[in-house]
């Protein structure tokens, strides 16, 4: 039974453990030895807690022998990004400056799941300081795709795809700065919800950029999304960022369907693909269309203009929080990354300034040309699949921006804007690497889209595809 349990979803694997018919322990042991059998090529975990979660699995099992069940999640293991901080546990945010850095504090994010009955596995592999879009990593080596270790994960959340493709555990947490949930996602064929910035609390989580950051899951379905998201949001006095808005019911809204959505399809910026993403795109459309949704074709605001500013606040904020460090510890950082906190640097706060000063404006102006016509945007989450390790390695130069704004064109404005995105599967390439797609939605209206991204699913089986 245990070889069986770790490809269920997280949702499904729940709810066995509650009728009985699934033990917390089983589930452990059978992610354990995919671990084993996987992790050497793949790269993923920083640390693997085999014996407390085992522990931890015992203590459910007993529990549910009792009838007593501590949440949703109860029995099912997860693992997380290596950002999230636990009380007395390492968190070496990706980097050497952190690798004996002791958490004084648990994350919210963390302590909401524990609630909730999850186990922890371990801490996850990631770009250093979660500031690349590769998943490169000069200090941890770098993680590898489950589908063809010779390409990247994606970045900066890549031990958290990958090992969700790999079936090494039910979810992840990651983040989302840039590109960071659903880049990984789209390269790994998973699904990663960005949810709108303040939906989730921050709190004891490491900060790159103040303005952008998102906390949010990569799962297996669109139905793991809304459990684990549902779970996790909402208020939190450890952080006044985190917005009061309520959340909704995001399980009850996988019941709506997609008969009358309107699917908004860009007419331009997003068009900008390889020949293999443009038809999985068309492919993915018709399939909406077949549930009854309603394809409706949308004019673009000025994207270069949003992701430059992205670009700006980004890179001033991250140079403000590591500045203290570059002062100190330079040598210590690869030289991709402190080549990017070094530019921050360079930027006149005027700039900074006027970037977040436009940025009202401008949700304003992109909800009037997009949202008026549309209840979703469906757009691309990169031009190609994955690249190899080898091809997408950058290093410092005059050039190095143009090339890792490649990774995030279609990417950094949801960010800057603060809305929520949602990555989900679609097919594969000819080399038999992932290909996904997002939905773009108003701001708290996570539930739309996982509703889209759920019927999408219903209709389809990418997400039960799983790497050789």
């Amino acid at each position: 039974m245990s070889g069986d349990l770790a490809f269920l979803s997280a949702a499904a694997l729940a709810r066995r453990i509650r009728d009985g018919k699934a033990t917390a322990r089983a589930a452990v042991e059978s992610c354990l030895a995919r671990i084993a059998a996987w992790d050497g090529r793949l790269n993923v975990f920083v640390a693997l807690d085999a014996e407390p979660a085992r522990a931890a699995a015992d203590r459910a099992d007993a529990e549910a022998r009792r009838g007593r069940f501590t949440g949703a999640l109860h029995g099912v293991p997860l693992a997380h990004k290596d950002m999230y901080y636990r009380q007395g546990r390492i968190a070496t945010c990706g980097s050497k400056i952190r690798r004996d850095w002791v958490a004084p504090a648990t994350a919210t994010a963390l302590q909401r799941l524990d609630a909730a009955g999850a186990l922890d596995l371990g801490t996850l592999n990631m770009a250093e300081f979660a500031f690349g879009p590769t998943g490169h990593n000069w200090h941890l080596g770098h993680a590898r795709n489950a589908w063809n270790p010779d390409h990247i994960t994606g970045g900066s959340s890549s031990g958290s795809a990958t090992g969700v493709a790999a079936r090494l555990f039910f979810a992840a947490l990651g983040s989302d700065t840039g590109a960071s949930i659903r880049l990984p996602a789209h390269f790994c064929g998973v699904v990663g919800i960005k949810p709108t910035w303040g939906r989730v609390s921050r709190a004891n989580a490491m900060p790159l950029s103040w303005s952008l950051d998102t906390v949010g899951p990569l799962t297996r379905t669109v139905e793991d999304a809304a459990l684990i998201l549902g779970l996790i949001a909402g208020p939190d006095p450890a952080d006044p960022t985190a917005a009061a808005e309520p959340v909704p019911d995001y399980l009850a809204a996988l019941k709506r369907g997609a008969k009358g959505l309107r699917v908004g399809v860009p007419t331009s910026f997003f068009t900008e693909v390889d020949s293999e993403t443009q038809l999985t795109l068309q492919q993915a459309q018709r399939v909406f269309a077949s549930l009854g949704a309603e394809l409706v074709e949308v004019a673009m605001p000025d994207i270069d203009r949003l992701n430059a500013f992205c670009s700006m606040v980004l890179s001033c904020e991250a140079a403000t929080i590591h500045r203290e460090w570059l002062r100190t510890r330079p040598q210590d950082y690869s030289g991709q990354v402190r080549a990017r906190l070094e530019a921050g640097i360079q930027i006149p706060a005027a700039f900074y300034l006027d970037a977040m000063r436009a940025r009202g404006a401008m949700l304003d102006d992109f909800g009037a040309k997009v949202f008026a016509t549309c209840d979703v945007l469906m757009a691309p989450v990169c031009a190609t699949p994955a690249p190899t390790i080898a091809a997408s390695e950058a290093l410092p130069g005059p050039d190095l921006g143009a090339k890792l704004g490649v990774f995030t064109k279609f990417t950094r404005s949801i960010n800057y804007l603060g809305l929520p995105g949602l990555t989900v599967p679609a097919g594969f390439s000819r080399a038999g690497l992932p290909i996904g797609f997002q939905l773009v939605g108003r701001a708290f209206d996570e539930a739309t889209l996982f509703n889209a991204g759920h019927a999408y699913q219903q209709a389809t089986d990418w997400h039960n595809r799983v790497p050789a």
